[in-house]
C-alpha cells in the first residue's frame, strides 16, 4: 500500500527564543512566516486559541507565504473549553472563526482545523453533544480532533470520529496516568500526529506553560514512531506531523530530524 503525503511543521512560529538557534538574530518578527515558510511547507497556528482570528490577519500571513504552503488552525477556547457556554453563542464562535479563515479556502492553504480539547473533556453525554454540535459549527471544514483524556480510547471515539468525519490527533506524550497512550491511527482523509514532548516532571507542576514542553527528542525516539507514521499515511490521503516541544527552537531541531527520517522511509 502507498502512502499518502507526508508533511512536518511546528507549533508556531514566532518564538523570540529561536532566534540564533532557527532565525537569524536580528529577523524582524514580521518576517518571522516568510523565513519559516522557506524551510518548512506548513505551520499550525495556536495563538487563535487566545485570540480569534480575523480575516485581516490571516491574509497577511497567506500573503506571506509561497503557493502550496499549508497552515492548520486551532479553534478558538470559546469552542473546546467553555462548558457553560449557550448554543447560540457557541454557533457564533464558530461562525466568527469560520468566516476568519475564508482567505485561506480562498487561496487553498488550508490544511484543517484543530479542535483541542482539556483534559476535562470526558465522554460522556455533554461531551458526545458537544462534538456533534463542533461538526454542524464548521460545517464544510476539515476538522482534526484531539483530546487529552485516555477516557476516550475505545473503538465507540474512533467509529464515531468517522461518522463525523472528523479526524484524529494522534500524540507524543508523558506516559503519565490519565494521558494518551501513543495511538497511531486516521479516522479521516487526514492524519495529525503531534509530538508535545516527554517532560513528564514538568507535565503538571509547572510554573511557566513553555516548561511543559521543554523537551528535545533524540533520533532513537523519533524513530519509534516511523511505523507509526507509516501506519497513519497509508490510511491518510495527507498527514500533518507538528512539533509543539517549542521552547528553545527544540521544534525546529526536532522537525529537521523528523523530515530526514521521513525521507529515508520513502526512499527504502
Amino acid at each position: 500500500m502507498g502512502l499518502g503525503q507526508v508533511m512536518v511543521g511546528t507549533s508556531g512560529f514566532s518564538y523570540a527564543d529561536w532566534r540564533d538557534v532557527f532565525y537569524p538574530s536580528q529577523i524582524p518578527k514580521n518576517s518571522m512566516l516568510t523565513y519559516y515558510a522557506q524551510h518548512f511547507p506548513m505551520v499550525e497556528l495556536d495563538y487563535t486559541y487566545y485570540a480569534m482570528p480575523t480575516a485581516k490577519t490571516i491574509q497577511n500571513m497567506v500573503d506571506k507565504t509561497p503557493e502550496g504552503f499549508l497552515f492548520c488552525v486551532k479553534t478558538h477556547q470559546s469552542i473546546t473549553h467553555a462548558t457553560k457556554i449557550s448554543s447560540a453563542d457557541f454557533n457564533l464562535a464558530c461562525s466568527v472563526f469560520s468566516r476568519a479563515l475564508e482567505p485561506l479556502k480562498e487561496s487553498g492553504k488550508l490544511a484543517c482545523v484543530l479542535a483541542q480539547f482539556p483534559w476535562g473533556f470526558r465522554p460522556e453525554q455533554q461531551g458526545w453533544e458537544r462534538l456533534e454540535q463542533l461538526r454542524e459549527g464548521l460545517t464544510g471544514l476539515p476538522v482534526v480532533v484531539e483530546f487529552r483524556n485516555v477516557s476516550w480510547v475505545k473503538r465507540e471515539t474512533f467509529f464515531f470520529l468517522h461518522d463525523l468525519d472528523f479526524g484524529f490527533c494522534c500524540v507524543d506524550e508523558p506516559k503519565l496516568k490519565g494521558l494518551f497512550p501513543p495511538l497511531a491511527l486516521a479516522t479521516s482523509d487526514l492524519g495529525y500526529i503531534r509530538f508535545h514532548g516527554r517532560n513528564g516532571a514538568k507535565w503538571w507542576r509547572h510554573k511557566e506553560g513553555w516548561e511543559r514542553y521543554n523537551y528535545l527528542y533524540s533520533k532513537e525516539e523519533l524513530e519509534e514512531w516511523m511505523p507509526k507514521i507509516q501506519k497513519v499515511a497509508q490510511k491518510a490521503n495527507r498527514t500533518f506531523i507538528l512539533m509543539n516541544n517549542c521552547h528553545a527552537g527544540h521544534a525546529v531541531t526536532n522537525a529537521r530530524m523528523l523530515q530526514e527520517l521521513i525521507q529515508e522511509m520513502n526512499c527504502s
